[in-house]
């Protein structure tokens, strides 16, 4: 005999003891597996579930239990209330890049803004971002060929009108001028001990290390951006969470003015940022 819901959900939570967020995770395991909402869940414990349904969310489980991430094993994130699809080609979007999206939409820009996403992934700020602002023009770039392919369809599934390209930074883009370009590069030392632990493990290295302690990337966009920037238009990077004095130092060693740091949801200085002296 199959579990009702509320029972499948008890067993998965205590499989998952170990786990951040056990509640969390069984929640979304379950929700994926019966494709219902969590309303659901609360509405209709008593209900069974199928054989095939049952040995899903027992593989599943047995999964996040090896330490896979969730939105690997639902195919699936929310970030800025807009479900993403996501894989393993690119970095799941994380709460913290939310910081990114409400810096940008706050501000002075023209209201037919010029916007360039760096190192786009899943599209996940860009498509915040035109979610927000239809009115903006908006470009995402990403140097890997199935990152800009994940983007493109979560571009196209969310209806989003974004332009997206492949290129390693601005090096395969036509001459352009941007009222701003946001960026979340690899900024992760190669060291971290954190590197080892949680969803990185599964996620490709090369869109969360970077060389110089972290800061080659970041060096590397302050130094060329200015080329790509409006007389007045702004550059803003996420950073690593003891970062924001080295790139506040970058922005001003490369003539930006009105350089300001921005916190996230914990408090944490996770947004850099600065507007090209024109």
């Amino acid at each position: 005999m199959q579990p009702t819901i509320a029972e499948a959900q008890a067993w998965c939570r205590q499989q998952l003891i170990d786990a951040d967020s056990p509640a969390v995770d069984s929640r979304a395991l379950l929700c994926h597996v019966l494709q219902q909402s969590a309303a659901y869940l609360m509405t209709w414990p008593e209900q069974q579930l199928s054989v095939s349904q049952w040995q899903q969310l027992q593989q599943l489980t047995d999964k996040r239990r090896q330490g896979h991430p969730v939105a690997h094993l639902t195919g699936q994130r929310e970030f800025w209330s807009l479900s993403l699809t996501v894989n393993n080609s690119t970095l799941i979007p994380r709460p913290d890049t939310e910081t990114l999206v409400a810096t940008a939409l706050e501000l002075s820009l023209p209201s037919q803004a010029r916007v360039l996403d760096l190192g786009t992934g899943t599209g996940a700020i860009a498509l915040a971002l035109k979610s927000e602002r239809p009115q903006w023009q908006i470009s995402a770039l990403d140097a890997s060929a199935d990152a800009v392919a994940l983007a493109r369809h979560n571009a196209q599934r969310l209806a989003l009108d974004i332009e997206v390209q492949q290129s390693h930074w601005f090096a395969d883009i036509d001459a352009a001028e941007f009222d701003l370009i946001v960026a979340n590069p690899p900024y992760i030392d190669a060291n971290d001990p954190h590197l080892s632990q949680g969803d990185v493990r599964f996620e490709p290295r090369s869109a969360l290390v970077a060389a110089q302690q972290g800061l080659a990337d970041i060096a590397t966009i302050a130094g060329q951006a200015g080329n790509w920037l409006t007389p007045a238009g702004w550059l803003l990077f996420e950073h690593g969470w003891q970062q924001a004095d080295s790139v506040v130092e970058l922005l001003r060693q490369n003539g930006y003015k009105h350089v300001n740091r921005w916190t996230d949801y914990g408090s944490v200085e996770r947004v850099t940022g600065g507007q090209k002296a024109g």
